[in-house]
């Protein structure tokens, strides 16, 4: 009898790519209760398999039948986080362009943002930071974010500081919830978004900080946000957030979301 195991090359690129989708799995749900959940279930799992590796038959075909049926209940508990790994996927630029992807399945969509109606948003963000007036702008990329935008007011106007400012002003009933941009225009105000479930967020952040990193959590947009306790801009991409950030650095942040739009197009 050998001693030796055989290893093959497969064999060592099933580990790399096991260990690779582990570690994604652990950046999705890390800080999250959900990375609570996945612990306990790995617990489960290791007693089960002490449980047959000890030929404890009853206990072993109780927590086998409940092993079985957990799978199901893998999918609906880790459902947002199953779905960002599909999004994280199929919002990748390089995977979209080798596959072609995007050009089979795009619909008509609304022109990109200029140079100007950059200047214009950056404008209105200094303004509002300025003033202290609380906002949260939106911007879609790849994902069109109509789910989102069904649940506010529908403006469809182009980009302007001055409009994205009245908006947000505080006596106007607009100005509470978020304003999505598709492309070159304000597609809807007051929308409602999706809190993010991070437990580790700076208890200083309110709701527009932990919807911002929510929605970018569940999509591919770009959230900017404008604190109305100190005027401090922040912004959020992938779900992490990048606060007090200056006006320089967001319209870098800006310029280069363009800039890939204009790529993939």
């Amino acid at each position: 009898m050998s001693l030796f195991i055989t290893l093959r090359f497969l064999d060592v690129l099933d580990i790399l790519l096991v260990a690779f989708l582990l570690y994604q799995l652990y950046l999705l749900i890390k800080g999250t209760v959900a990375f609570n959940i996945f612990v306990g279930l790995f617990l489960v799992y290791l007693f089960w398999l002490v449980v047959r590796a000890l030929n404890m038959e009853l206990l072993g075909n109780f927590m086998g039948q409940f092993i079985g049926v957990g799978i199901l209940a893998l999918i609906v508990v880790f459902q947002p986080e199953i779905r960002r790994f599909l999004l994280l996927i199929g919002s990748n630029p390089q995977v979209n362009k080798f596959l072609r992807v995007e050009k089979l399945f795009q619909s008509d969509k609304t022109k990109s943002a200029s140079g100007q109606h950059l200047r214009m948003l950056v404008r209105a963000c200094e303004n509002m930071a300025k003033t202290k007036t609380g906002a949260l702008i939106i911007i879609a990329q790849n994902s069109e974010l109509k789910e989102y935008i069904r649940t506010g007011e529908k403006i469809n106007a182009r980009i302007s500081d001055a409009l994205l400012e009245t908006i947000f002003f505080k006596n106007t009933p607009l100005h509470d919830g978020a304003v999505i941009i598709n492309g070159n225009k304000i597609s809807a105000a007051r929308c409602i978004l999706p809190l993010t479930s991070k437990v580790n967020i700076n208890p200083l952040f309110g709701l527009r900080h932990r919807a911002a990193i929510g929605v970018t959590e569940n999509s591919d947009a770009f959230a900017i946000i404008v604190s109305e306790e100190n005027g401090n801009i922040s912004v959020a991409e992938g779900g992490e957030l990048t606060p007090n950030i200056t006006v320089i650095e967001l319209s870098s942040r800006l310029e280069n979301i363009i800039i890939e739009t204009e790529d993939a197009e």
